[in-house]
């Protein structure tokens, strides 16, 4: 195990963050609201031990899928951890367990939070609170990787670790532009957002915390009512189709930058996507007809807003859907599992893994039908390999066994089955929003400590796929030998 280059990582993480930090700092000033104080504490307390880390000297400079893996599951504790800081030092959120929760659901951009009221928080503190949305949407280490010169060989690993999605890779040979790339598209498509609502009637305060929210398929917003409070159809179509773009995995969108237009468009894991968004948002749009008097245009609004905003796991609001049909509440929660695509910035089972496994089946009952036909799962015309498909497997039944021992440690804190198995699933799922006391107009403040911790570790989980935190309870990955 070569730790050197592990905390070495973890040092460029913390002097990064700290760098960022001087953005909500400028805010924070600009405004005067009193909260500068909390991010002048909390850099000067980050630099010198990312400067320390920074210095290690490291002879073997090879990174393997163990320390990859390892780093990522350290690295996401860490800045959640020390981002945590300025919400204790400003007073926002004194408990610190408190403000690890709000963060590391910041970071994984989960979007759930322990707020009661939010408006009356200091504006840099509330940029803080969506800006991390937008710094974990991407992933951190990414970002890293995209500034800092080269770690070493096999970099790929940490990019593996921390992709939302099976089988990342490089779109262009080296990592370090593959990473660059990215975060341009990433960066454009925000800018775009935040025009676009102000072009819409919002401040560009408001426009940035809510372009943050939705690049980073967040969904925190600076409003208590979040985007309902605005009651603005123009910002919500906005929202609505901004969801679903940054819901799409990345990689497509520089094929189209290529000339690759088809490619696009060939993709299975897209078509599936889209299509179930649009069956979702049909029946949702008949099933609460009657909730809204008939009127089917704000059906057909508010249907299109909610299904893009839990599928995407984005977590924005703009009804309460607790109120809604149970056709309505179950579709829902269908797509609070299954999630966007792969190389997106949204969590949830992601949509590729959902058609690896329903042609995974086919395949079975095939087979049972016809035992000597030879048969493959293939995606956009390519053979799936069984390693591929056996992973898949193994990663939703990972998912389904830490859900449930998640559900068995909050169960403890004696609230009603719906709020106790949603507030695990939409946490895990990191979309935010559950049902009853943790639904759009809920939150997780009445839970304990450990249910909190439990929660966090969820979040993480889920937005690093699983593996990177369960590693870190393998015996075998802390011998020092490798």
């Amino acid at each position: 195990m070569n730790y050197k280059i592990i905390l070495k990582v973890i040092g460029n993480v913390l002097l990064y963050e700290s760098i960022l930090l001087l953005i909500p700092f400028g805010i924070s000033l600009a405004f005067g609201d009193g909260d500068s104080f909390a991010f002048l504490i909390t850099m000067i307390l980050m630099m010198p031990i990312a400067l320390l880390l920074r210095r290690i000297e490291i002879k073997e400079k090879g990174m393997y899928a163990k320390e990859g893996f390892l780093t990522v599951g350290l690295a996401w504790i860490v800045i959640a951890a020390f981002g945590a800081l300025p919400f204790v030092i400003s007073g926002a959120i004194p408990s610190f367990v408190d403000a690890f929760f709000e963060t590391v659901s910041g970071f994984t951009t989960t979007g759930a939070s322990i707020l009661t009221e939010i408006q009356s928080l200091p504006r840099g503190i509330l940029f803080w609170r969506s800006f991390t949305h937008w710094i974990g949407g991407m992933g951190f280490l990414i970002f890293i990787l995209a500034l800092v010169p080269s770690l070493g060989s096999n970099t790929i690993y940490l990019l593996r670790a921390e992709s939302p999605g099976p089988n990342p890779g490089k779109i262009v040979p080296k990592i370090r532009e593959t990473a660059k790339i990215l975060y341009i598209i990433y960066l454009i498509l925000t800018v775009i957002q935040t025009i676009l609502l102000m072009a819409a009637g919002l401040s560009p305060y408001d426009s940035v915390i809510h372009a943050l929210g939705t690049a980073g398929t967040g969904g925190f917003s600076n409003m208590n009512s979040s985007v309902a409070a605005f009651n603005n159809p123009a910002v919500e179509w906005i929202i609505t189709v901004f969801m679903i773009l940054f819901g799409i995995n990345f990689a497509l969108y520089f094929q189209i930058i290529k000339g690759n237009v088809k490619n696009f468009f060939k993709s299975e894991e897209l078509k599936y996507y889209l299509l179930m968004i649009l069956i979702s948002i049909i029946f949702i749009t008949i099933n609460i007809l009657d909730f809204n008097n008939g009127n089917l245009n704000e059906s057909i609004r508010q249907s299109s807003f909610q299904v893009s905003s839990i599928v995407t796991t984005t977590g924005y609001a703009t009804v309460d859907f607790n109120l809604w049909p149970t056709l309505s509440k179950i579709i829902i929660m269908i797509l609070m599992l299954t999630g966007a695509m792969a190389g997106s910035t949204g969590g949830g089972v992601k949509t590729i893994r959902i058609v690896i496994v329903l042609k995974a089946i086919r395949r079975g009952i095939d087979k049972i039908l016809h035992p000597k036909r030879i048969q493959s799962v293939k995606v956009d015309g390519k053979l799936v390999d069984e390693e591929t498909i056996s992973g898949v497997f193994l990663f939703i039944g990972a998912h389904i066994v830490i859900s449930l021992i998640a559900m068995f440690i909050v169960a403890f804190d004696g609230f009603d089955l719906v709020t106790t198995s949603t507030s695990v699933l939409t946490t895990i799922s990191n979309v935010g929003p559950g049902f009853e006391m943790v639904g759009p107009i809920g939150n997780f403040s009445a839970f304990s400590p450990l249910s909190k911790i439990t929660l966090s570790f969820c979040m993480l989980a889920g937005r690093l796929e699983i593996y990177p935190m369960l590693i870190m309870f393998s015996k075998s990955i802390w011998k020092k030998t490798y």
